[in-house]
């Protein structure tokens, strides 16, 4: 963006904006609005020029509406982004969501970024190809909890007209880690990339989109979100070499069968 051209939004609001994936969107969204609001539950430091920062409890509805009152958008990352029981994902990503969604309607917000996750479809088998039509299998509580999120969504926009885009990530981190990382990579800039072609698309309308860079193994087909025109340039190729010396054999138990990953595994929380 031309630093004399206005930034698109008066005041965009970005949950969970403490985690890792908020703090690099921090960073990037503020060069899209005149005023970043920011909320979570955990720590968010100091305010930076153009900042506003509100911590806020999604399970608290009456805290939900009043952060996002007199935004124009919402960047919506809060929530637990890992595999724990049941009452805890209920409340932050279930109730918390539907906090978020209804908070929008209520003052008339009409585009919502929701972080959904790769483990809505963490059931299908490694190598099959998905696009946003395949059948949902989440892979846990977890994966149960962003695939309520992304019918909510839907519901919020046939019924409301708000706008949405359900990003279906990967494996967000400045590089990938494992083997099954190589297929599930989206680096930052990429993440940042798509997150702001959604904000700024003229017609987001509903849509499901792949969070993923352009790897050279692909399970996630975009082809239905061609018009978001989200490009990734970069790839998990250049660090293969040394993953794979390092992890010389790939893992031949239940977790390398299927695309989610570890997360197709019952946790040491539930009852035995």
């Amino acid at each position: 963006m031309d630093m004399d051209t206005p930034p698109p939004f008066a005041r965009l609001l970005l949950t969970g904006a403490a985690g890792a994936l908020g703090k690099v969107l921090r960073q990037e969204l503020r060069r899209d609005t005149r005023v970043l609001r920011l909320s979570d539950v955990a720590s968010l430091g100091s305010a930076a020029a153009g900042e506003e920062l509100m911590p806020c409890d999604l399970a608290d509805k009456e805290a939900v509406d009043a952060v996002v009152q007199g935004c124009d958008a919402i960047v919506h990352l809060g929530g637990v982004a890992t595999e724990q029981p049941f009452e805890q994902v209920l409340e932050a990503n279930i109730r918390g969501t539907f906090h978020v969604y209804e908070a929008a309607r209520r003052h008339g917000v009409r585009r919502v970024v929701f972080a959904s996750s790769n483990h809505v479809t963490g059931f299908h088998p490694v190598g099959e190809v998905l696009d946003a039509d395949a059948p949902r299998r989440p892979d846990g509580y977890y994966g149960l909890s962003k695939s309520f999120g992304e019918d909510l969504s839907r519901f919020y926009f046939d019924r409301y007209g708000i706008e949405s885009a359900c990003l279906r990530i990967g494996s967000c981190y400045p590089e990938p880690r494992d083997r099954r990382m190589l297929v599930t990579w989206q680096s930052p800039g990429d993440l940042t990339a798509l997150v702001r072609r959604c904000l700024r698309v003229a017609n987001l309308g509903h849509a499901v989109v792949y969070g993923v860079s352009d790897n050279r193994e692909l399970w996630w087909d975009n082809r239905l979100a061609a018009h978001l025109d989200y490009a990734p340039r970069d790839s998990s190729e250049p660090f293969r070499e040394r993953i794979e010396a390092a992890q010389r054999a790939a893992p031949q138990d239940k977790a390398a069968q299927f695309q989610g990953g570890a997360f197709v595994q019952a946790g040491p929380f539930e009852s035995k």
